[in-house]
C-alpha cells in the first residue's frame, strides 16, 4: 500500500530552499493518491445519498438490491455497531440518516460489490420512501427562530458576544457596510478515497486513506465501530489537497463497516459530485460593520454582527464563529468595540474548516471598511492602514495582548515598496492571455480599466479556547542515521522536509529516514491552523535535542569531558573548549540512542459570556497589494500582479515557504473572482469543474513576495505558520482593485460578471 518508510537526500539544513520530495511525482502524474490504494481480493464500496435537503424516512427496501449478483453487503443506521454520531467538536452528525436527511447528500445506505457497476445498480435498487419536509435555508431564520428546529441541539451552534471598552464612543466619522462571502469549496484534485482491510475474525481494522488529522479520526471510527482505539489503525495515503476539508470523516466509517462485515478488503472513492456533497465547506456568511473614527481617520470603535451558516450539522462553525468574531477588528488598534456572531444550522451543504476558516470572512469585511474609511477622511489605503497598524503589546477586542512580533507596518510597507507590473493596461504586448477572458477575441483593449487595491491581514495561529493542542515525535539515531516517526498528515505543506531539515540540523547527521505515517506513534494533532511547523516542528526539535543530550553524555563518557562543553559543528561534535572533534556518524556507531518528544503550547482561555479572554495562542501578519485589469463592457478580470509582505517569523525552507505563499493567493483570488458553491431550496447546482469555477495556472498572476523574518520567541524554531495567511488578504484586495477600477462599490464574493457589467 505504502512504503514504511522514506529516506530523504542527504542536504538540505534550516533555512535552505529544499524541494518537497512529492513535487515531481505529482507533476508527473506519478504519485499515489488514495485513490489509486488496491488489495488484492477487494471489494468496491459506494454510498446511497439523500436527494432531499429535509426529508423523513418513511421506509427504506432493500430487498431489490440484495437481489444483484455480486451484492456482498448493504448496511443502513441499523448496522451501525457502537456510536451512531461522530463530528470534530460535537458527536452531532449520525453515520446514516436514522429517520431525518438533513442535506442533499446525506448517506442513508452503502454497499459492497465485485465492481463499481455493480454498486451503482444495488444504489438504485434500493428503495427509499421520504417524507419531504420545509428546508431551513435562510441563516437568519434559524437566528430568529423562525423555523422549527431541524435538529435535536437546536439551529444555534453557537452565539458569541464580544463587549469591550466604551459603548457609547461615536465618531465624527463613521462608516458602515454589508459584506457578503460565498460558499467556497476546498476543490482539492485527489478525491476522497479509502482502503479497509479487515483483521482475521472481525475484531479490528487497517485504514489507508488521506485525511488531516489520523488519530481524530481513528477515534471517531472507533467509537463508532464500537472498537477500542487501537483496534483501528491508521495509515496516511498520499494526499492530493486538502485545506480543511479532510478534517471532518466523511468515507471512513463506511468503508470500514463494508469490510467487517464482508471479511475482505474494501475500496472506497467518491466521484467530483460526490466529493462535494461529501465533505465540508467554507462558512457562506453575511457580516454588518460600523466604524467609528476620529477626523484622521484613527479607530475608535469596532462595531460587526456576524451569522455564519454552518450547514446540517455542527463540524468546526463554534471554532469559526470564534476565529471570525475575534478578528473583527483586522490588525488594527482599537479599544472598543461591540460585536455579535451567530453559527447556525441549515439544511443547506454542512460547512467547516478551510484555510484561514472565519477570518477570511472577517478580513473582507474589515478591509472594506478600512478603504471606506479612507475615502470618508481623504485618506489613501496605505496611509489609513499605517496609521492604525496593531503593534506588539496591543490588545485583541478579546483583551488579549498581542506578544507575538507583530510588524503589521513593516508589512505594509514592505508590500508598497514592491514595483508595481511594467505591462501596460491590457498588457499590449500581442499576447492575448494578458486580457481580461484570455482572449484577444472577446476584450476590447478600450473598455479595459486598471485598478489598486489593498488588503491586511491578522490570523491567530493554531487551536484555542482550551484546546489541548500538542504533537508527538520519536527520534531515533544509530550509526549515523537519524529515523523519524510521527503522526503529522503531510498533505502537500512540506513538513517532510522540514522534519529532516531539523533533525540535520540539530543531530548534525546526513541521512534521514521518515517513517511511515501512521496511529502507531503519539497523536500529532491535525494539519490545520498553520500549526504543524510550531506544534510537529518543536516535537522533531525537542526529541532530536533530547537525542543529541544522549549522544553529547556517550562522547563525554567516552572521553572525560563535561558532555555541556560538547556541541555539534557541521557533522562533527566538538568540545568548544578543547581540541575533540568525532563525526556524528563515528560518536554513534554501535548505538541505538531513541527519545520521544511531546510538544505542547502555552495554555489558551474560553471566552466568557462578554467575550474576554486569552483564547489564541499565536499571531501572524500580512499585507497584499493588488493589480487588476477589468473589462467593463464583459464583467472580466484579470489579475496582473499580487505583491505580498508575509510575517514568518523564521523562513526554515524558503522555497517552501513561497509554494505556500504562491498557493494560498490562488484560493484567495478563486474566491474572489471565481468560487462559489451555488445552492436552490438546498440543492447544489454547480457540482463538477465544468460548472465550478477554478482559477488555473493562466489566471495566476505574477507574485512579488516579501519574506519578513523576525524570528518569534515564542515559537520553538522561530517560525510562523504560514499556510493560511497568503488566503485571507489576498481576497479582500483583488475586490478592492476592481472596486479601484469601477468606482463603484462592490460587498460580496465572488464578484461576477453581471456585478460589474451591469448597474
Amino acid at each position: 500500500m505504502t512504503d514504511s518508510a522514506t529516506r530523504t537526500q542527504p542536504r538540505g539544513r534550516l533555512g535552505d530552499s529544499i524541494s518537497r520530495p512529492d513535487g515531481v511525482p505529482k507533476a508527473q502524474g506519478t504519485f499515489a493518491f488514495s485513490g489509486d490504494l488496491s488489495a488484492d481480493g477487494f471489494l468496491w464500496g459506494a454510498t446511497l445519498r439523500s436527494p432531499h435537503p429535509h426529508a423523513r424516512i418513511v421506509r427504506i427496501d432493500l430487498s431489490a438490491a440484495w437481489k444483484i449478483s455480486g451484492v456482498e453487503a448493504i448496511i443502513t443506521a441499523t448496522d451501525v455497531p457502537g456510536t451512531p454520531t461522530y463530528g470534530l467538536i460535537s458527536h452531532d452528525q449520525p453515520v446514516f440518516a436514522t429517520d431525518i436527511v438533513r442535506f442533499v447528500g446525506e448517506p442513508v445506505a452503502a454497499v459492497a460489490a465485485d465492481h463499481p457497476e455493480t454498486c451503482r445498480r444495488a444504489l438504485a435498487a434500493i428503495i427509499v420512501e421520504y417524507e419531504v419536509l420545509a428546508p431551513l435555508i435562510d441563516p437568519e431564520r434559524a437566528v430568529d427562530g423562525s423555523h422549527a428546529p431541524i435538529h435535536p441541539d437546536g439551529n444555534v451552534i453557537r452565539r458569541q458576544r464580544i463587549v469591550r471598552g466604551d459603548q457609547t464612543i461615536h465618531g465624527p466619522v463613521i462608516v458602515e457596510g454589508t459584506y457578503e462571502i460565498g460558499m467556497q469549496d476546498q476543490a482539492f484534485l485527489g478525491l476522497e478515497a479509502a482502503l479497509a482491510l479487515p483483521d482475521s475474525g472481525g475484531d479490528g481494522v487497517e485504514l489507508f486513506v488521506a485525511t488531516q488529522w489520523l488519530h481524530e479520526d481513528q477515534k471517531q471510527i472507533a467509537s463508532c465501530l464500537g472498537f477500542a482505539p487501537e483496534k483501528v489503525r491508521l495509515t496516511l495515503g498520499g494526499v492530493g489537497g486538502a485545506f480543511g476539508a479532510r478534517e471532518d470523516i466523511s468515507l471512513q466509517v463506511h468503508t470500514c463497516l463494508l469490510a467487517l462485515r464482508t471479511g475482505r478488503p474494501v475500496r472506497m472513492a467518491y466521484s467530483r459530485e460526490e466529493s462535494f456533497l461529501g465533505h465540508v465547506h467554507r462558512h457562506p456568511c453575511t457580516i454588518w460593520m460600523r466604524h467609528h473614527a476620529d477626523n484622521d481617520g484613527r479607530l475608535l470603535r469596532v462595531e460587526a454582527r456576524f451569522v455564519f451558516d454552518g450547514g446540517a450539522y455542527a463540524s468546526t462553525s463554534s471554532a469559526v464563529l470564534i476565529n471570525g468574531v475575534t478578528h473583527a477588528q483586522g490588525p488594527y488598534k482599537c479599544e472598543n468595540a461591540t460585536v455579535d456572531g451567530w453559527a447556525v444550522r441549515t439544511n443547506n451543504l454542512p460547512c467547516g474548516a478551510m484555510r484561514g476558516f472565519g477570518v477570511v470572512q472577517a478580513c473582507f469585511a474589515h478591509e472594506g471598511q478600512m478603504d471606506k474609511l479612507a475615502a470618508a477622511v481623504g485618506s489613501d489605503p496605505v496611509a489609513i492602514r499605517l496609521l492604525n497598524a496593531m503593534e506588539t503589546g496591543d490588545r485583541l477586542i478579546t483583551g488579549q495582548v498581542i506578544e507575538n512580533v507583530a510588524p503589521v507596518a513593516r508589512c505594509i510597507r514592505e508590500t508598497a515598496a514592491l514595483p508595481l507590473p511594467s505591462q501596460p493596461v491590457g498588457g499590449h504586448d500581442g499576447d492575448p492571455l494578458r486580457l481580461p477572458g484570455g482572449s484577444g477575441l472577446t476584450a476590447d483593449v478600450g473598455h479595459i480599466r486598471r485598478g489598486i487595491g489593498w488588503g491586511v491581514g491578522i490570523k491567530n495561529l493554531m487551536y484555542s479556547e482550551t484546546h489541548d493542542d500538542y504533537s508527538t515525535a520519536r527520534v531515533r539515531l544509530s550509526d549515523g542515521v537519524a529515523s523519524i516517526k510521527f503522526a503529522t498528515a503531510e498533505v502537500g505543506q512540506g513538513f517532510v522536509t522540514i522534519a529532516g531539515q531539523i533533525a540535520r540540523s540539530v543531530l548534525g547527521v546526513d541521512d534521514i529516514i521518515i517513517e511511515a505515517i501512521d496511529t502507531t506513534v503519539g497523536s500529532a494533532g491535525s494539519t490545520s491552523a498553520s500549526r504543524q511547523t510550531w506544534m510537529s516542528g518543536g516535537a522533531v526539535d525537542g526529541a532530536c535535542r533530547l537525542v543529541r543530550e544522549q549522544l553529547f553524555r556517550q562522547v563525554g563518557g567516552q572521553h572525560g569531558i563535561d558532555p555541556l562543553r560538547l556541541t555539534i559543528d557541521g557533522r562533527d561534535v566538538v568540545d568548544a573548549e578543547g581540541s575533540l572533534r568525532v563525526s556524528v556518524v563515528e560518536a554513534s556507531t554501535g548505538l541505538e540512542l531513541d527519545e520521544t518528544f511531546e510538544h505542547h503550547h502555552r495554555p489558551t482561555e474560553a471566552l466568557d459570556e462578554l467575550g474576554q479572554g486569552s483564547c489564541h495562542t499565536a499571531f501572524a501578519f500580512v499585507a497584499h497589494r493588488a493589480v487588476v485589469d477589468v473589462d467593463v463592457e464583459l464583467g472580466l478580470v484579470k489579475v496582473v500582479q499580487i505583491a505580498t509582505a508575509q510575517d514568518v517569523g523564521r523562513a526554515l525552507n524558503p522555497l517552501s515557504v513561497v509554494g505556500q505563499i504562491e498557493g494560498g493567493i490562488a484560493q484567495g483570488l478563486g474566491l474572489a473572482v471565481m468560487e462559489e458553491i451555488i445552492q436552490i431550496d438546498g440543492h447544489v447546482r454547480n457540482a463538477s469543474f465544468t460548472d465550478y469555477l477554478l482559477p488555473t495556472f493562466l489566471d495566476m498572476p505574477d507574485v512579488a513576495i516579501s519574506l519578513i523574518e523576525e524570528p518569534d520567541p515564542m515559537a520553538p524554531l522561530g517560525a510562523k505558520g504560514v499556510g493560511e495567511s497568503p488566503t485571507i488578504s489576498s481576497t479582500p484586495a483583488i475586490v478592492a482593485a476592481i472596486r479601484d477600477a469601477l468606482g463603484r462599490d462592490l460587498t460580496r464574493v465572488p464578484v461576477r460578471p453581471s456585478d460589474i457589467c451591469l448597474p
